[in-house]
């Protein structure tokens, strides 16, 4: 496992949903009662997030956790 490809994935699906949303990073970042800037970063893949972080990403935009990872093993 990559976990480098790990945490662009996951960054690159929260991006998704959060655009589904129609939300800006700002936005998610103050529904999630995180910095913008940590969403970016995540965005971005440089984060390994917590398990408490992941959940308050997933809620802030509406979905469950498992949403989050929906395109692990995907290809």
């Amino acid at each position: 496992m990559n976990i480098e490809r790990v945490k662009q994935q996951f960054g690159n699906r929260v991006r998704e949903l959060r655009y589904a949303a129609g939300l800006t990073q700002e936005e998610l970042a103050d529904k999630a009662e995180l910095d913008r800037s940590y969403v970016g970063s995540v965005e971005r893949g440089e984060r390994n997030l917590s398990l408490e972080n992941v959940c308050r990403l997933a809620e802030a935009i509406g979905v469950s956790p498992a949403e989050l990872f929906s395109w692990w093993g995907k290809r």
